[in-house]
């Protein structure tokens, strides 16, 4: 039993299971689409394309990055808003403000409930629509793998450059000539010094020789 009451129907919104807002996160398909699967509206998945209808972004066609279930919003490639502090960040938007373009039809239980009701032709379409959308997936993976692995490399290769020493540069080498080729300079006489005179030696003093003298007395007793 539904009820009418705002407040009831706020509550039940927002503290709903997620099994439910995951249904409830849909949007309304393209003319095309509609009149190919015979559906109105189908709950959106990641990689599904779809046209801003309303808001600022409006007439912007682009796949879906992610979803978010708890909050039944969801981010579209290229939707970004620029913050106080300058940073980009993706603008979570609505579902019932969008429109279905073009479908991922790469989830096996969801090709199973559009082929409900489709006729052969339809569905052999709709398979062959899957494997080339597989295909495209899985060299973007590729693809995005590779990049991922050169980048480690080249960071792997920076840090080994940084840890290894830098050779210091060697001192450059005298080259020297042969004999043949080298100039000879003529060599210059030396300076002659001033001769110096060695100072005359002084004459030794004499030495006087004393005579002992003995006494005359000691002469007189003899």
């Amino acid at each position: 039993m539904t009820t009418t009451k705002p407040r009831k129907q706020r509550y039940r919104l927002y503290n709903a299971p997620l099994h439910k807002k995951r249904k409830w996160i849909s949007a309304h398909l393209a003319e095309n689409l509609l009149l190919k699967y015979d559906r109105r509206s189908l709950p959106v998945v990641k990689g599904d394309t779809v046209k801003v209808m309303r808001g600022n972004f409006r007439g912007h066609e682009d796949k879906i990055a992610k979803v978010h279930v708890r909050d039944q919003t969801v981010e579209i490639e290229g939707v970004v808003i620029t913050t106080a502090k300058g940073e980009k960040i993706a603008k979570p938007m609505r579902a019932n403000t969008l429109l279905l373009t073009k479908l991922n039809v790469t989830d096996r239980w969801r090709r199973e409930k559009l082929e409900k009701g489709l006729p052969e032709a339809a569905k052999k379409e709709l398979e062959k629509e899957a494997e080339e959308q597989i295909k495209e997936r899985e060299a973007a993976e590729k693809a995005a793998e590779e990049a991922r692995l050169a980048e480690e490399k080249l960071k792997e290769e920076e840090a080994k450059a940084a840890e290894e020493p830098k050779p210091t540069a060697p001192a450059p080498e005298e080259t020297i000539q042969p004999a043949e080729e080298q100039p000879q300079e003529p060599a210059e006489a030396p300076a002659e010094e001033p001769t110096k005179e060695p100072p005359a030696k002084k004459p030794a003093p004499k030495k006087t020789t004393t005579k002992k003298t003995t006494p005359k007395k000691e002469e007189d007793e003899a």
